[in-house]
């Protein structure tokens, strides 16, 4: 019991350190304050500050207190030797379109002799604080990170900001928190969503119902151009056909709601979808009603990954980089590390990056002007 009691009062004050809480040379509080805070014994609260001042975390001045170390002084690696590493934070690591960004980025960097550590969040705040802390305390070089929940309010910014004071640089992809204003290499996520939405308007559907996963930056965007389509083209909008849903309902609410809706008498014609992962689970709904793709209703996927090619239905759907944005992220992430080891070198301003999407057709969607007019008159 004592043991997790002193490791609580360790760790509290580690993340208060790596999340820049407490700065270099401050002093921190008292071991009586200590022992008050977390109700635990003088020997305790010594226990924890041994540990750290001998790993480094703390220094004593006699007479004085405890003060915080300069962790860009407290090196991990042995002397002399410098291993070139890079962490990559995705939201998922072995699923859907994640591979193919990693692989990419690691063909890259390993050819410039850089080690690659990967860590997955899963779209979880509290995970990605705990890798965030980890990348602090071993001193990677550079990071990649594709953000958690982008789309909303994100508790762990205090951590970046240590990561820009101690100069190490970051690269956002997929999405950016706004607040940090990072250099990110994103896909143009709106155009996306217009992209969708119009195909199905151009074939005549007026119907439309789009599903968006909004605790994510993509997904307000691609929504964001699902609405934008629908008043460029004069198609009135029923909000009713505007599905949202987070991380956590993202294998229940969609399925649910469209179950619902397809027994209803004036059903939609199309679904725009978040990406093809919703897709194909949409299209078990869709089969488990007899309907069938794209005869009574047309689907469209968004990032053109492997699920849009193997599935039964070959889906329509948008381009996503991928690998591509995964190369370019680590060119970017080397450049800006040999920048900050190199400063007399010339500077080259890097600036973020937008892949255009494009729609690839394919055999999900029916085009509807054609079945009522098929001699074309």
């Amino acid at each position: 019991m004592s043991e997790t009691k002193y490791k609580i009062v360790k760790n509290w004050i580690k993340s208060k350190i790596l999340d820049g809480t407490f700065l270099p040379s401050q002093k921190i509080k008292s071991e009586t304050e200590l022992m008050e805070q977390f109700n635990v014994s003088r020997h305790t609260v010594r226990l924890a500050l041994g540990e750290l001042v001998s790993e480094g975390w703390l220094y004593k001045k006699q007479g004085s207190g405890t003060y915080v170390s300069d962790l860009s002084l407290k090196q991990d690696h042995k002397p002399h030797i410098h291993k070139k590493s890079v962490a990559i934070i995705t939201t998922y690591i072995s699923d859907y379109i994640f591979p193919s960004i990693i692989r990419g980025a690691e063909s890259v960097l390993s050819q410039e002799g850089y080690q690659v550590s990967l860590f997955s969040t899963n779209n979880n705040h509290e995970s990605e604080r705990k890798f965030l802390e980890i990348i602090l305390s071993q001193r990677f070089d550079g990071i990649i990170v594709e953000p958690t929940k982008s789309a909303i309010s994100n508790p762990n910014i205090n951590y970046y900001l240590n990561l820009e004071a101690l100069g190490i640089p970051y690269i956002m992809i997929n999405a950016y928190y706004d607040a940090l204003d990072p250099i990110s290499i994103l896909v143009n996520d709106e155009k996306g969503g217009f992209l969708q939405t119009e195909h199905l308007i151009k074939n005549g559907h007026r119907n439309i119902i789009g599903f968006f996963k909004t605790d994510d930056m993509q997904g307000t965007k691609r929504m964001k151009g699902f609405l934008n389509a629908h008043r460029y083209y004069g198609i009135p909008i029923n909000p009713a056909n505007i599905i949202t849903y987070n991380t956590e309902q993202k294998f229940t609410k969609p399925a649910e709601i469209l179950d619902s809706i397809l027994d209803k008498k004036d059903r939609p014609t199309g679904i725009v979808c978040y990406n093809d992962e919703l897709a194909v689970k949409l299209l078990d709904v869709i089969r488990n009603k007899g309907l069938q793709i794209p005869k009574d209703l047309s689907i469209v996927g968004f990032d053109d990954s492997f699920l849009a090619e193997v599935s039964e239905v070959k889906l329509t759907t948008i381009t996503h980089p991928k690998s591509e944005m995964g190369k370019l992220a680590a060119r970017m992430i080397i450049e800006m590390i040999e920048k900050r080891r190199s400063p007399k070198t010339k500077e080259v301003k890097l600036e973020s990056y937008v892949f255009e999407p494009e729609l690839v057709i394919r055999n999900s969607t029916k085009d509807l002007v054609k079945v009522e007019n098929p001699r074309g008159e």
